[in-house]
């Protein structure tokens, strides 16, 4: 199974003799060596500043990471990348000290499946005062097959490789799962997931993957998180340029997100039930492609007008929120990688939340605040809806260009589809670092996994 620690890191319960590491800013106190020794070093305890302090023998006294303007969780995501191998202790206060160890974990994340790495020795934490050993491992673990599911080339990651990981999850929890698969989504009523991946070679096939966990118990709420799997994007017919298509690998995070979220409700067994939907398709070129102008029917039974081949992802994403609406949800989360707009709007680092409830806005931004994952409430604004219509079907998968908005446009799409029983959000993640910073490697990142993960555990349990 993808998403496990990295062999570099370990977490433990006891080292009487480990190296402390320490959280300062400007104004901190050191003793007399620690002060020289960051002078020397020009060290002023900025947020994501590291220092190693040696002992009088040439050896790793102590660390000291800065904390200004309450930077700690960037510099404690830095240490485990810039530490030499060891055991280290964190000295903060305890509820500190436990969101650092997990800052900590999450930047000992390494891709290295493709390239080996230096030996090195590990770098070993112990576990601070009240962490929760196991949620913990489970939380890292759960971002880590997120960002290696997006960090793999498509070549590797293609629709069966997701499905795989699909049935691996469902089988460890003893979810049931389901698949449709090619032309069987035509039979089943999946018309614009079939359009979308009907061009991909046979072994590439499009599918609609469905995991159910703990369906029969009627009494508890129902969850359903969907996401985008499009293992790669070429944008169809309307191509994009080499530039454009260079990590249309990352076009199924979407997809990872929602199977590790999954993969974290049922390993804590949150008291709820769960369907996850993950809608997988290649978006290639070939005779058999969708085109500009074409007209699908979805699953909901309106039709869509193909302004753009480039904007495949709500197609795909509009059958599976119709599936998830006949389960008639409490909630339902959806996850996609899909608009540049929403880059040009917030950047890399700040996924845009969509949600026409006050409630679960006003929750999940909560949870992103409590536990370091930040989102960003944008508005479904309705005096854009018109952009969407078109003459000759119910409405257009690419808005109009008075709109502008185009992540506001697209989410006002899913808004469509999304189901009606319950609170509804779409997440436009990036899924991406695009710069290289220790504990940031350049690749897969996980947005708002743990925010939802958060919100889900504060509400239902």
């Amino acid at each position: 199974m993808m998403g496990e620690f990295h062999s570099l890191l370990e977490l433990v319960t006891q080292g009487s003799a480990a190296i402390p590491i320490r959280f300062v800013d400007p104004d901190s106190v050191l003793d007399a060596a620690a002060r020289r020794w960051a002078d020397i070093n020009a060290f002023k305890g900025r947020s994501g500043d590291i220092l190693v302090v040696p002992t009088a023998a040439g050896c790793v006294g102590q660390v000291l990471a800065g904390a200004e303007k309450g930077g700690e969780l960037l510099s404690a995501r830095a240490l485990s990348a810039r530490l030499p191998g060891g055991l280290y202790r964190l000295e903060a206060e305890p509820e500190a000290a436990r969101r650092a160890a997990l800052a900590f974990l999450l930047g000992a994340y390494v891709f290295d499946r493709y390239k080996a790495r230096p030996d090195k020795t590990p770098v070993r934490l112990v576990a601070p005062e009240g962490l929760d050993l196991a949620e913990t491992t489970r939380i890292v673990a759960a971002c880590a097959l997120a960002r290696e599911m997006v960090d793999t080339p498509a070549a590797d990651m293609g629709p069966l490789q997701i499905e795989t990981i699909a049935r691996e999850i469902a089988e460890s929890a003893g979810a049931a799962i389901t698949v449709v698969e090619g032309d069987a989504l035509l039979e089943a009523n999946y018309p614009a997931v079939h359009a979308v991946g009907r061009a991909a070679a046979a072994h590439r096939a499009p599918r609609l993957i469905e995991i159910g966990w703990k369906l029969d118990q009627t009494d508890l709420p129902l969850v359903a998180l969907v996401g985008k799997g499009v293992v790669f994007d070429t944008g169809g017919l309307d191509l994009k340029p080499a530039a454009g298509m260079r990590n249309m690998k990352k076009d199924m995070g979407g997809s990872a997100h929602a199977l590790a979220l999954g993969r974290l409700v049922m390993q804590a067994d949150l008291p709820v039930r769960l369907v996850v939907i993950v809608a997988a398709v290649e978006n290639a070129v070939s005779a058999d492609a969708f085109r500009p102008g074409d007209i699908l029917n979805s699953r909901k039974g309106l039709t869509i007008e193909i302004g753009n081949t480039d904007a495949e992802g709500r197609l795909i994403l509009a059958d599976a929120l119709t599936r998830a609406g006949e389960h008639q949800p409490d909630l339902t989360l959806d996850f996609a990688t899909l608009t540049g707009a929403a880059r040009i709007a917030l950047g890399p680092d700040l996924p845009p939340l969509y949600t026409d409830d006050d409630a679960l806005a006003e929750g999940l931004l909560a949870a992103g605040t409590a536990v370091g994952d930040p989102l960003w409430r944008m508005p479904l604004w309705a005096g854009y809806r018109g952009a969407l219509d078109t003459e000759i079907a119910d409405l257009k998968n690419d808005s109009s260009a008075w709109a502008q908005a185009g992540s506001v446009t697209a989410a006002l799409f899913l808004q469509r589809f999304a189901p009606t029983t319950g609170a509804w959000a779409h997440m436009d993640i990036f899924a991406w670092n695009p710069r290289a910073r220790p504990g940031y490697p350049e690749g897969g990142e996980a947005q708002a996994l743990r925010a939802c993960f958060h919100y889900l555990k504060t509400r239902f349990c």
